[in-house]
């Protein structure tokens, strides 16, 4: 099935379809990971996007129903090399194949995803659309330069109700603005009771669930998309309630307090980034996956310190809360896929807990 890949700056990829046969446009950005592809595609974070994936060969060891990050894809499309028709790994359930067909998701493959890739570092990310091979692709430039991206992604990612994740530790509220399975199964394998709540949820309903912390989660898109949230984040630390924001939630605790956010060139995506911790000297490989970044000159000012950088181009990757107990990271301490160096900040943020709630008991003790 001979399909095509149209960018809006008339660029044309011609490849072999896999998986969905439907036409899909997005913004076509580039992952740097080896391995992963099923969390990639599965992670909410890439909703409206169309992913390339820079690694040759993909799908080599199938699907499993261990690696989901959600159960419904919000990926665009996947450009691909070559996609494994056989895969082999005792884990493997099925095809990339048929996770695409069975999710919607349309393929293209045999396209040369090194130029691809060299051209979106070159000019930023652009959009474009999976056409069938025989589609008008002066109207499909046309069409992609006219219509601008969408804005609502967090919207049709979050959870539409609250659920619970019983458990017998502290109780932490994930606000969702696109969570990934992996920083909820971070959270319960530390005994922590979860609350999952919609991205719109205010801080009176948050605070009527006796949160001892709060989560800002991942998510997709522009975080100044997502306005109703910074009230929310001000309001949650004037009750110096324990708050730790990852990707998306981190962009949105530095919005509310006063910093600004910008959009990189082609993003951060991949699990090699480099990420310096200005307090120790440590350097340390996260997993990323974010356009937009908070702009350092902003910082000054607000009751933030920057505590984390890029290695690669000197990015904000971390701040912290002068005053408050709050922090957050731009990078994925659950991983999924990625290493696991970072993952100590889940511990950072339940010992924030343990002390915020012994100094609460000291205040009444005391009073």
């Amino acid at each position: 099935m001979k399909r095509i890949l149209v960018l809006e700056d008339g660029t044309v990829f011609h490849g072999e379809g896999f998986g969905s046969a439907i036409d899909q446009e997005g913004e076509v950005v580039f992952n740097t990971g080896m391995t992963g592809y099923q969390e990639i595609l599965s992670d909410p974070s890439y909703c409206g996007q169309i992913v390339t994936l820079t690694y040759p060969l993909i799908g080599n060891y199938g699907v499993n129903r261990q690696d989901f990050e959600s159960i419904s894809p919000a990926v665009h499309g996947l450009i691909v090399n070559e996609a494994c028709s056989l895969p082999s790994h005792y884990q493997s359930l099925g095809t990339l194949d048929e996770l695409l067909k069975a999710k919607n998701i349309p393929g293209l493959m045999g396209i040369d995803t090194r130029m691809l890739t060299r051209l979106i570092r070159k000019h930023g990310t652009l959009k474009g659309k999976i056409a069938s091979a025989e589609a008008d692709t002066a109207a499909i430039v046309e069409e992609l330069k006219s219509a601008p991206l969408k804005t609502n992604h967090v919207q049709s990612v979050s959870t539409k109700t609250p659920y619970h994740l019983p458990n017998t530790g502290r109780r932490v509220v994930v606000v969702d603005y696109g969570a990934k399975s992996g920083i909820l199964r971070e959270l319960s394998q530390r005994s922590c009771d979860v609350v999952v709540v919609p991205y719109n949820t205010t801080a009176e309903e948050i605070l009527l669930l006796n949160p001892d912390g709060i989560l800002l989660s991942n998510g997709p898109g522009d975080p100044k998309d997502v306005p109703e949230a910074l009230h929310m984040i001000t309001s949650i630390l004037e009750e110096e309630i324990p708050l730790f924001g990852i990707c998306l939630g981190h962009q949105l605790f530095a919005l509310a307090m006063g910093a600004n956010t910008e959009k990189l060139k082609f993003g951060h995506r991949g699990s090699n980034h480099p990420v310096k911790d200005l307090q120790t000297g440590k350097i340390t490989m996260t997993a990323q996956n974010h356009g937009y970044t908070v702009s350092p000159e902003t910082l000054a000012g607000t009751e933030l310190r920057l505590t984390h950088t890029a290695v690669n181009d000197g990015t904000v990757e971390g701040l912290g809360h002068k005053v408050k107990p709050a922090f957050s990271v731009q990078y994925h301490p659950e991983a999924s896929p990625g290493p696991m160096d970072a993952n100590p900040l889940f511990e950072k943020f339940m010992n924030m807990m343990e002390t915020t709630k012994e100094e609460g008991k000291e205040i009444c003790l005391n009073a």
